[in-house]
């Protein structure tokens, strides 16, 4: 089993960071329900920590206060582009210290940026052009 302790202290940091980075990059992709959108990413952590018992160490993520600092980056474009760099950067990690993880981080982060993506409807979608276009980027660093 894989846990926090298997892991440098900045590693485990991104790990922590990306699922929350995922979600915000989605909803500053469109304006409007950004209330709602954050409220939505929260409660993917919440139903998450139900699930509990997949793995040691998604149970350690998902039990841990979600990480984010709004101030790390200056602009939503600055999010957007350092974001997705960051995401890729915690696939590499698990990739390397612990691949039989990454396919249930992965749902887990694409998860919860679909449920923020979800949470408000713009222009009559239920997820709008930019925020799909924000989740097939995502989906596209999980990999």
């Amino acid at each position: 089993m894989t846990a926090k302790s298997d892991f440098e202290e900045a590693e485990w940091n991104l790990l922590l960071e990306a699922p929350m980075i995922a979600g915000m990059i989605v909803i500053t992709a469109s304006g409007g329900g950004t209330f709602r959108e954050t409220f939505a990413l929260a409660k993917a952590f919440a139903e998450a920590r139900q699930a509990h018992g997949q793995s040691e160490l998604f149970d350690e993520i998902v039990s841990t206060r979600p990480k984010y600092d709004r101030h790390e980056f200056g602009s939503p474009q600055e999010l957007h582009d350092q974001g997705l760099a960051k995401i890729g950067e915690a696939v590499a990690v698990l990739r390397s210290k612990a691949p039989d993880e990454l396919e249930g981080y992965a749902k887990f982060v694409l998860a919860a940026a679909e449920k923020a993506a979800a949470a408000h409807k713009e222009d009559g979608q239920a997820v709008s052009p930019g925020e799909q276009t924000a989740l097939d980027e995502i989906r596209a660093r999980l990999v």
